[in-house]
């Protein structure tokens, strides 16, 4: 058991690469359209908006906190690019900005006024929902008004019987370039040493409250980035998108291996958790299953996912 513990402990992604592996060789062999190339093809573009919303979601965890205005954020930034009278690169650039400073907003009350993340982004969602309705009165903005550039991001890439789309290929590239940042670059460092104990952080030079700010900072950023891709995915804009973000990002982050408590995970878990999410959806629905039974799944992984966080803690202790 040490030796499992000390496993899983390096290496977190290891527990969802598993997981995942079962649940593509069950739901295989249950209904063999599930390993096709078009099932295949839209489980990946269907876990494209929750995997980019989980790339913000795993930065703040792994700092200890929880954002539960992921969705609102996003869909405050898909709004204002799709509704803005300014050219479409200007829109979409007010857009993704806003979701920069929403996540500025958060990470000023966590440090500045030192609220707790669950308050303040608790908070954060009510404020942005209110504001999104209030701007939008509601109304979503048909494809057909949309122009080409913020529909760029559905854009479908035919690879053999294989098709993906640019939206996709710009969510890859999100989790390469802030994978790197975490693993080589001193502020990834930084990150990880906040979250696994913010007082030795301190004690070590770190400036903490810097380090945070920039996590929420970033990960608004991240969230304006992933309205674009929404808005492709959808082919319109509607204040009433992933109205189920929140959790579903915060989901595929705990069973990617990602601790609650900060300090422990990583991108790679986060993805792949992202991908078991949906496969459940996918997988369920080929087998003629009731949806109910997904979120009874998922509910089981979660659950599953903290106990073994805290058995590692609990033997590392």
């Amino acid at each position: 058991m040490r030796r499992v513990h000390d496993l899983l402990h390096r290496h977190p992604s290891i527990s969802p690469a598993v997981i995942l592996l079962l649940t593509c060789v069950v739901f295989t062999v249950l209904n063999q359209r599930f390993a096709a190339p078009a099932a295949l093809s839209l489980l990946v573009q269907q876990t494209a908006i929750v995997a980019a919303l989980a790339i913000g979601q795993t930065l703040i965890i792994l700092t200890a906190g929880i954002d539960l205005s992921v969705g609102a954020i996003a869909v405050l930034s898909s709004m204002l690019a799709a509704m803005l009278s300014v050219p479409p690169s200007v829109a979409l650039l007010v857009g993704i900005m806003a979701g920069f400073a929403a996540g500025c907003l958060n990470g000023l009350l966590v440090t500045r006024i030192g609220l707790p993340p669950f308050i303040v982004t608790l908070g954060t969602l009510s404020i942005v929902t209110a504001a999104v309705l209030i701007y939008t009165g509601g109304r979503s903005v048909p494809g057909a008004r949309l122009p080409d550039l913020l529909t760029w991001t559905g854009e479908v890439i035919n690879i053999g019987g294989f098709r993906i789309t640019t939206g996709v290929l710009m969510v890859a590239a999100m989790y390469l370039v802030v994978g790197f940042a975490l693993g080589q670059t001193a502020w990834g460092r930084h990150v990880y040493a906040v979250g696994d104990d913010p007082d030795a952080a301190r004690l070590a030079g770190i400036r903490v409250n810097r380090v945070l700010f920039s996590v929420y900072a970033v990960a608004g950023l991240l969230y304006g980035l992933a309205a674009w891709v929404l808005i492709g995915r959808a082919g319109a804009a509607s204040p009433n998108a992933i109205a189920n973000a929140n959790l579903e990002s915060i989901t595929a982050v705990v069973i990617g291996g990602t601790s609650l408590f900060g300090g422990r995970g990583g991108l790679t878990g986060t993805l792949l958790g992202s991908l078991i999410v949906q496969s459940f959806a996918v997988g369920l629905s080929l087998a003629g299953v009731d949806n109910q039974y997904r979120l009874l799944a998922v509910g089981v992984l979660v659950i599953g996912a903290v106990s073994v966080d805290q058995w590692i803690r609990r033997v590392r202790s």
